[in-house]
């Protein structure tokens, strides 16, 4: 996972450089780039939550891996967990939302709605707020470090969604023509 951190800032930060297209103000450059990542990233797992039929919100491909609706409800869990970080707010469990038992296909794009609208005000911060230290994973860290965590973690499962919807005959939101 670091590496795909590492792999996100070289990129934000190399596109400034070649005047690639803008992402944010020039008080919030940093985090503008991550914005849009997580934008993309948290839209494609809502409109994979949207689309999967609620019937194969049990669907897992082994016994060994989360449901397709225990990846949502673990995605909607994390983000609030990271975003609260970022934000300074008191902590959040990530699983959370996922020990809920019995929570249906409505209960769970309204829980990925609702942490995407919580998350939205971590990603309206300046870089200079976004500098602030915070402890994450026992680990001093910045809000930025923070923000960038859940965009990677949310595009790392929405990975496991994509092969989730194509297992089951759909075409992923990233892959329908626009």
């Amino acid at each position: 996972m670091l590496r795909s951190i590492c792999l996100t800032l070289l990129l934000a930060f190399s596109t400034r450089a070649v005047g690639a297209q803008d992402h944010g103000t020039p008080a919030d450059y940093a985090v503008g780039t991550v914005r849009t990542l997580w934008q993309q990233q948290s839209g494609f797992v809502t409109q994979s939550a949207q689309d999967m039929p609620e019937s194969k919100y049990s669907y897992r491909p082994t016994k060994a891996v989360r449901s397709f609706g225990e990846l949502i409800a673990h995605v909607a869990g994390s983000q609030y967990s990271f975003c609260a970080a970022a934000l300074g707010d008191s902590a959040r469990a990530e699983d959370d939302i996922e020990k809920k038992k019995n929570m249906s296909k409505a209960d769970l794009v309204a829980a990925m709605q609702a942490s995407n609208e919580y998350c939205a005000r971590a990603y309206q911060q300046t870089d200079d707020a976004t500098a602030a230290k915070i402890q994450l994973f026992g680990q001093e860290r910045t809000r930025l470090f923070a923000l960038m965590i859940n965009a990677t973690h949310d595009a790392e499962h929405y990975g496991n969604l994509i092969t989730y919807l194509r297992i089951n005959g759909m075409v992923p939101p990233s892959s329908k023509r626009q």
